[in-house]
């Protein structure tokens, strides 16, 4: 049987959508060279010296491990080089990065995420790369300002991942449907593998850190105690499934069907929405779980409606299949 590459598949695709313009093509030829080049890295990440944190801090107050610097500077690189962005967001980056005015510009505004779960490197646990794609306001002109490229995530024209584990998958959006490709390092390419993916509409997994339940809120302990209840209305008992890499979690639930949660918990102050950033984490998740048939939300509001005020901003964030997602809207909004 002939496979199907990722970018064939985007062609096929292009007939019956003509926002996927040759500018959307090489963008996503970019990232995805982006991807081998750190999946590369990632997998002898033991035999290397880019293992271990490089001394300093990011913008979230959190110490950088070295591939996490390497995967940055590679995304970075080839993005402002592929002449198809006004400007691009790095959640290692505190503010807009800015095009060069040695390169030419395009119409898109690229938002990642260039190694999530990557505290887990040592361990070696799958990590991966998480990126949003939005076409920018008409009528700009010269130097990106913040609120040029500030959307809500329904905005997105598309949203992806690249897990690296024991294969690099990619999985993404352009809004019809969702699919997965497995690349094949004989070749070079990834190959379609998982074509329109749909979420089970209920699953038996919940994902969560339960080492936080006593900075949890009254909802958030009921929430998250329904699915150890047996006779609670969703009518099962659930397994705890919970790696810590945001991409992981979401990849095996959205494949087998679950729930992934990161509420808002009271130990820091800090961060008084939660800890998931909602341009570069949870918007391109909820955009693709929604495609595939699941819901996000905040407890209570979809993600994808969330106007954003900050490049940096963070969301608790509720993801999966709708049933279980829908029982925990519930108990957020009778919670008041």
């Amino acid at each position: 049987m002939r496979q199907i590459t990722v970018i064939e598949h985007l062609l096929l695709h292009q007939r019956q959508n003509p926002m996927a313009t040759g500018q959307f093509t090489r963008l996503l030829n970019e990232l995805i060279l982006s991807a081998k080049i750190i999946g590369r890295d990632v997998n002898k990440a033991g035999l290397v010296d880019i293992l271990g944190y490089t001394g300093n801090v990011n913008v979230q107050g959190e110490s950088v491990q070295r591939l996490d610097e390497f995967a940055n500077s590679v995304l970075v690189h080839r993005m402002e080089r592929a002449g198809v962005l006004c400007a691009m967001a790095s959640e290692e980056t505190a503010d807009l990065i800015q095009i060069s005015h040695r390169f030419p510009k395009g119409e898109y505004f690229l938002v990642f995420d260039p190694l999530d779960g990557s505290s887990n490197i040592d361990a070696n646990v799958s990590i991966g790369t998480i990126f949003s794609i939005y076409r920018v306001k008409d009528g700009l002109s010269g130097q990106v300002e913040l609120h040029d490229v500030l959307q809500k995530g329904a905005e997105q024209v598309a949203a992806g991942y690249f897990i690296y584990g024991s294969s690099t998958v990619m999985v993404y959006t352009t809004g019809s449907g969702v699919h997965g490709f497995t690349h094949d390092p004989s070749v070079g390419e990834f190959l379609l593998s998982h074509p329109d993916i749909k979420i089970p509409p209920q699953g038996k997994i919940y994902s969560v850190n339960e080492a936080y339940w006593n900075y949890w809120d009254g909802a958030t302990q009921r929430a998250v105690g329904m699915f150890k209840d047996p006779n609670s209305e969703l009518g099962r008992l659930y397994s705890l499934r919970y790696i810590g890499s945001l991409v992981a979690d979401f990849h095996r639930n959205l494949l087998y069907g679950g729930v992934f949660m990161y509420p808002i918990d009271y130990r820091d102050p800090k961060k008084p929405k939660g800890k998931l950033r909602l341009l570069c984490e949870a918007n391109p998740l909820a955009y693709i779980v929604e495609q595939a048939g699941g819901m996000a939300t905040d407890g209570v509001n979809r993600i994808l409606d969330i106007e954003p005020q900050e490049l940096h901003q963070r969301t608790p964030l509720f993801i999966g299949s709708t049933a279980e997602v829908e029982k925990i809207r519930e108990i957020y909004s009778q919670a008041g």
